[in-house]
């Protein structure tokens, strides 16, 4: 049975990760600050600090590892104007986010020594923005060079992608607005990401790479009218 690790995976889109992987038949741990989805091991961990990522290592006691899925970081992408912004109030978003991925993967190397996958979880924030969001684009377009850095230091034995979800939701409360601002004319949900790492997983000849998922929203141009 191959196995993965999920940070991030009590969240919306790592409970969805967990829950595909589980499916397709997978053994899947979830590194979080609180217990994930019930099929997976849970792992408290704060992605952001090294003592706790070693600790969950240790913890988990896995020797290989064929996926890791650095998805754990804060949600909230608005954190106010940037003059207000405090320098521990962007190394809280840019640790779990950023350093959290580079942690999570230093310690998941050695387990990938058969050859595996890393797959980072971005944004297509990392290429557009609304206003008072610096400390998240920031993180995520950092870890598109972080990408694209470890497919060429780590490969050919371990592959590292990156998925850049546009807006995704588990569907409550969205209007018929919300809906046809999308080329493909619904909001993303958990498994259109899901779907994705999986390829991802399998994907041979795919390295280096970030694909958005996003419903071709990056793609519309739009006219105030």
């Amino acid at each position: 049975m191959r196995k993965a690790i999920v940070t991030g995976g009590a969240g919306l889109v790592g409970t969805g990760l967990c829950a595909v992987l589980i499916d397709a038949g997978w053994e899947v741990a979830s590194f979080d600050l609180k217990p994930g989805h019930e099929g997976a091991r849970s792992v408290i961990c704060d992605v952001g600090d090294e003592a706790s990522v070693n600790a969950a290592f240790a913890e988990l006691g896995w020797e290989t590892l064929d996926l890791l899925v650095n998805n754990a970081g804060i949600a909230s992408p608005n954190r106010g104007p940037l003059a207000e912004l405090s320098l521990a109030d962007w190394r809280k978003v840019t640790d779990s986010h950023l350093t959290g991925a580079f942690l999570m993967s230093r310690a998941a190397i050695p387990l990938l020594n058969q050859g595996g996958s890393i797959v980072h979880m971005v944004s297509t924030r990392a290429f557009m923005s609304e206003p008072d969001t610096e400390a998240y684009a920031a993180s995520k377009g950092a870890m598109v060079a972080l990408t694209h850095a470890m497919a060429i230091s780590l490969g050919p034995k371990i592959r590292v992608n990156a998925v850049a979800p546009g807006w995704i939701s588990d569907g409550k409360g969205l209007s018929a607005a919300d809906k046809a601002q999308h080329p493909v004319g619904r909001v993303g949900r958990p498994d259109d990401i899901a779907g994705v790492v999986l390829y991802l997983a399998d994907a041979g000849f795919v390295t280096g790479q970030v694909l958005s998922v996003d419903g071709g929203m990056t793609k519309k141009m739009i006219y105030a009218e």
